[in-house]
Formats: structure tokens, C-alpha cells, sequence
């Protein structure tokens, strides 16, 4: 038995959602609205041809405020056979929502999203942004989500996400004395929902979208930069990866209205050719990671720490 590489495209259908969510209300810029709307339209349509051409079924993440505004859009991507999960209503920041905003949030994205999906449950969520929150693991559990796609405790390989709420740790306050913070972090423990991890190395936000509010985005870094950039995360764990039985996962973060531009999008294909190019590579939704390491064919990880 050879390696297997599970190489999962999650899309980020933000849309107009992640433009309005500036939190306290303050009036959106109209010309970044339509920066979404571009997004929606003709960057999902061409992405959409782009994972058509290459026989790839990916995981979109779609705020419901998404859905919503844009249902014909979402009924393309169901019926192109690829997976819908969870990312919020307005895409909005878990870590700045109480926890009876974050149950609201949920339950009403769940309820939208059914709606697309022939009322069967949505399985995977990601936070916005990747803000998450240490209740968010226990109202994901309440639920009935079963896999998240935000925490960095591995870079390749699935887990049972460690429930922040079970871990104690003192961030450090200078105005205290020092004895107050000088603690080690209590033990991880798992939760039941399954982690295929986040990572910001291969998200195509902050390289290529500028947005002048975001200090950590960029856009305008040479495609040829990022491309090598996860070629060489994908070379490295190709090579680690044991011959006889390993794998590993290679979930890349996109957007729309990022990967949607044609400067991006010859980037991708350029990438998965190359990716396509090694033996044992599969391209699979999410959802599909998540039900084999809990089937158990895929080994994945145990996250440990704290004492």
C-alpha cells in the first residue's frame, strides 16, 4: 500500500457577508460591497469551471447571509456535487459574539443552509476569520457539527479538537505581580469533534486580497511567490509521509473573490497539476476526511499538552 494525500479545497463563499460585518455597525464602503459581489458572481463562477475542469469536489463555507443573498449561486454549487458547510450569518467573529449570539448564529445558518442541501444536517463549520472563542467547541457540540476547520494544533494530519473551555491558562498582565501568570496551561482534552486543521500559509487572503482596514493583507504578491510557497509546504509533507500505508491532509483556504481574479486562477491550475502529478493523491471534500479518520482509515493525530 502506497501514501495517500488528501488534498481538499475550502472555499470561503464571504461574499458581501464579510464586508458588513464591521462589528459596531459603522457603514460599509459600497465599493468593497461590490468587491463581494464580485465574489458571489463571476469569482464563483469561475471557480466553479476551474474545479470542473479538474474533477474536484470541494467544501464550500457559506455565510447564510450568503445563501440568502445569493441562492442561485448556491444551488450551481450543490448541484455541481460539492459539499456546503457552516461560516457564520454575516460572518461574523466568534470571539466578539456572548455565547447566546453565538447559539442564535448557528442555529440560523444551520437552519439556511438545510435549505439548500434537501434538509439533510451540514457537517463542518469554520470560524470566521479563524476568531474563535473557548466556548465555541461545546455550542458546535450542541449542535451536532462534526468537524471544524479553524485550529493549528497540526498543519496536516486530523484530530479530535482539545475543547478550549477544559484548558486553564493566564495570559500575562503586567499590572499584577509576576507569581499571578507564572503557571503552566492545565491538560488538552478532546472533544468530539474532528479538526482538519487551519493554516494561514496556505490561505490566498493575505497575499492577494488588499484591503486598506486589514494591515495583514497584502494583494499584490507575485502569484509565482505563493505558488512555491505551497508547493513547498506539500513537497516537504509528501516527503516525510511514510511509504507504506502514511497520508496526510492539504486543505487549502481560498476565496472567490481572491482566487476568482485570473492572475489567481492560473496559479491554481498550475498547482494542481503539480499536485497531480505524485502518486496517491486524491482530491475529497472535508466531510470526506472527516468520516474516514473517524471510520478510522485514516490514522491522524492526538494533540497533547498542558499537564
Amino acid at each position: 500500500m502506497g501514501k495517500r494525500v488528501l488534498c481538499c479545497y475550502g472555499i470561503d463563499l464571504d461574499a458581501v457577508s464579510g464586508w458588513l460585518n464591521t462589528i459596531t455597525g459603522t457603514p460599509q464602503n459600497p465599493t468593497d460591497l461590490s468587491r463581494g459581489i464580485f465574489g458571489a458572481t463571476v469569482g464563483t463562477n469561475r471557480v466553479l469551471t476551474l474545479l470542473s475542469k479538474y474533477n474536484i469536489h470541494a467544501t464550500w463555507f457559506v455565510p447564510a447571509h450568503t445563501a440568502e443573498s445569493f441562492p442561485g449561486q448556491i444551488h450551481k454549487i450543490v448541484d455541481a456535487g460539492h459539499e456546503i458547510g457552516l461560516h457564520g450569518y454575516t460572518h461574523e467573529f466568534v470571539s466578539s459574539l456572548s455565547v447566546e449570539q453565538q447559539r442564535d448564529v448557528l442555529g440560523k445558518s444551520m437552519e439556511v443552509l438545510k435549505g439548500f442541501t434537501g434538509g439533510k444536517g451540514v457537517k463542518g463549520w469554520t470560524a470566521p476569520a479563524w476568531k474563535t472563542g473557548r466556548e465555541v467547541v461545546r455550542v458546535l457540540e450542541e449542535f451536532g457539527v462534526e468537524y471544524d476547520h479553524s485550529f493549528m494544533h497540526h498543519d496536516s494530519q486530523p484530530y479530535y479538537l482539545p475543547d478550549p473551555a477544559q484548558t486553564d491558562y493566564i495570559e500575562t498582565n503586567v499590572e499584577k505581580p509576576a507569581s499571578h501568570w507564572m503557571k503552566p496551561m492545565t491538560a488538552l482534552k478532546p472533544s468530539s469533534i474532528v479538526e482538519i486543521p487551519a493554516n494561514w500559509h496556505l490561505d490566498d487572503w493575505p497575499p492577494f486580497q488588499l484591503s486598506l482596514s486589514q494591515p495583514s493583507t497584502h494583494g499584490y504578491v507575485d502569484t509565482h511567490v505563493i505558488e512555491r510557497l505551497w508547493k513547498e509546504q506539500f513537497e516537504y509533507l509528501y516527503r516525510e509521509c511514510p511509504e507504506d500505508g502514511g497520508s496526510f491532509v492539504f486543505p487549502i483556504s481560498i476565496h472567490p473573490q481572491v482566487s476568482g481574479k485570473p492572475q489567481v486562477l492560473l496559479m491554481h491550475e498550475r498547482l494542481i497539476e503539480w499536485i497531480n502529478g505524485h502518486e496517491g493523491v486524491e482530491w475529497v471534500t472535508f466531510e470526506r476526511v472527516c468520516r474516514e479518520f473517524k471510520e478510522g482509515r485514516l490514522e491522524g493525530v492526538v494533540v497533547e499538552g498542558g499537564v
